[in-house]
């Protein structure tokens, strides 16, 4: 990646902060010159359309389950369906359904609209640190892998994670992760078709004997495994580097005194820190909000002193949001030039016909449904996202991501992701509790909400009362069936403080990609949940439950 063009499009996407009603104006114009003149630009008029206010009338909102009639034309090979261009590949991503996505991505739209995004996120990076992307042998990018096997749709075109393209395949080499390139980052081809698992300890493998100064991590919860996976896996990583192997295959010169020195290490903390292997890391490009606000600052203990996170971009598989232009710890600005944004509160229901808002009637500390149209093809399609707006740079709305945009009823309530996170945060802030992550769940058979915790440190007793109080002010209706007895005072579980990183492992070695593997506030699965609280701490002293006892 190339530092000039990182600063360059920085630049261009600064100049746009002043005037987005002009921005977004221009950039809805190409979007219909580009593609009006398609199966769905011809179905829904829009060689007519001239403004959102037209594009309202002429196009419903629509998820991406809702496009799939149109996208699968598209996989079945037809032409000129939603883009003016052939997708080149579809990116895939698990919908809130569990439902696979298929995202066309046509080369328009990867070089008009995703890559200069994807350049501009780096810029608070380069300018804080500007020999961070120098030296790509010095970056450990555990996000992208472009050599890991690839899938494909029914009609063989490729159907895989963004983080998986390779980007020299449109002649962008310099739009491909930092350091996938470094000679020795490589995944031998004999080892190439392995499980995700061992894909990922190959990486670490591979990097434990460099000098690495910089993290590209972007999925937190990849960022905070790695210290457990180091704890897992330390011996076998000593043996490889003593050997001079890579999984007990011959690889480079054989390091017995490096291993000595590791094994030190290992017995004098327990175990392996990344700082032991990388004593001159100084950043991680990571997500810093959500449930990943919550912990990674005790995750970031664990990679060395002086080490910073810089955030990355906020974006859906269906395309961009917001990038980076300071050092705001959660914050970023729209990216005017990437979509037409339209919003929707989110303390309303999200339909077909919603009334939508526009950038200037956007109002600071409330939350919003996201719909948003682009030259990819996707035309007023409401993500599974919530944002919320926490200031402006310029004139145009910072947001930062929310939540997913699903609830949770106990007795008739509608208690958001958004409203059970903030709640979370505050009582961790009221009772000084640490976290190493956490899920909401309706517990079974009951009017009532459990949160399985794993806690840095001591489980804190008066969290389930702190947490009490502060879901009843996120939630009116949370309040008002706790007043009326028909919801239990919240359950807060503690559990080891492993529990969450070992569902990671779990997921991981039943074939999942590292970077899909996210948190959840409001936990989906009935198994996941057993797994995590299998372990919980209930001997006497250590239990939290109900109204804080212990």
């Amino acid at each position: 990646m190339q530092a000039t063009r990182v600063l360059a499009e920085h630049r261009r996407f600064l100049d746009t902060l002043d005037h987005p009603e002009a921005v977004q104006r221009d950039l809805l114009t190409t979007v219909l010159e580009q593609n009006a003149d398609t199966a769905f630009g011809r179905e829904h008029g829009l060689a007519g359309v001239r403004t959102v206010e037209e594009l309202r009338k002429a196009v419903p909102i629509r998820t991406h389950e809702d496009l799939m009639p149109w996208i699968e034309r598209t996989m079945n090979g037809e032409r000129n369906v939603l883009t003016a261009d052939d997708p080149l590949v579809y990116f895939s991503s698990s919908g809130s359904t569990g439902r696979e996505k298929h995202i066309p991505v046509t080369r328009t739209y990867l070089r008009s609209t995703f890559l200069p995004f994807y350049h501009a996120s780096f810029a608070p990076l380069l300018q804080t640190l500007p020999d961070a992307l120098a030296a790509p042998e010095r970056v450990l990018n555990l996000w992208q892998d472009p050599t890991s096997p690839i899938a494909r749709t029914s009609t063989g075109q490729p159907h895989i994670g963004a983080s998986q393209f390779d980007y020299r395949k449109i002649g962008e080499d310099s739009a491909s992760g930092p350091g996938i390139h470094a000679p020795w980052s490589r995944i031998p081809e004999e080892l190439a078709s392995a499980s995700p698992w061992d894909r990922s300890y190959y990486k670490l493998r591979l990097a434990a004997e460099q000098d690495i100064r910089l993290l590209i991590g972007i999925n937190p919860a990849m960022v905070a495994a790695l210290p457990y996976q180091l704890r897992e896996l330390w011996p076998r990583l000593v043996e490889d580097v003593r050997a001079g192997t890579l999984d007990g295959r011959p690889h480079t010169q054989p390091r017995p005194e490096r291993a000595d020195q590791l094994e030190r290490y290992a017995a004098a903390f327990g175990t392996l820190y990344p700082y032991h292997l990388w004593p001159h890391l100084s950043a991680i490009f990571v997500w810093n909000s959500g449930l990943a606000s919550l912990y990674l600052p005790r995750v970031r203990e664990m990679y060395g002193p002086g080490v910073q996170l810089f955030s990355a971009p906020i974006a859906s598989c269906e395309g961009p949001a917001a990038v980076p232009v300071d050092r705001h710890p959660g914050g970023a600005p729209l990216y005017l030039p990437g979509c037409v944004y339209e919003f929707v509160p989110a303390d309303q229901p999200l339909t077909a016909d919603s009334p939508t808002m526009l950038i200037p009637e956007l109002e600071e500390g409330r939350d919003y449904h996201l719909v948003f149209s682009h030259v990819g093809g996707m035309y007023r399609c409401a993500v599974t996202d919530v944002v919320r707006v926490v200031g402006k740079v310029g004139r145009t709305p910072r947001i930062e991501y929310a939540g997913r945009n699903t609830t949770r009823s106990a007795a008739g309530e509608e208690l958001t992701e958004a409203a059970a996170l903030r709640a979370l945060g505050a009582a961790c802030h009221d009772t000084g509790g640490e976290i190493r992550n956490a899920t909401y769940r309706l517990a079974p058979g009951g009017a009532r909400y459990q949160l399985a915790v794993a806690f840095a440190g001591p489980p804190v007793a008066a969290l389930a009362d702190a947490l009490d109080v502060r879901l009843a002010e996120q939630c009116d209706g949370y309040r008002e069936g706790r007043a009326g007895g028909r919801i239990g005072p919240v359950e807060v579980i503690a559990v080891p403080d492993d529990a969450f990183l070992r569902e990671w492992e779990h997921v991981v070695r039943a074939g999942q990609r590292p970077p899909r593997v996210k948190d959840r506030i409001f936990q989906p699965s009935t198994q996941a949940w057993a797994r995590i609280t299998a372990g919980r701490e209930a001997s006497a002293g250590q239990a939290v439950t109900e109204g804080g006892t212990v």
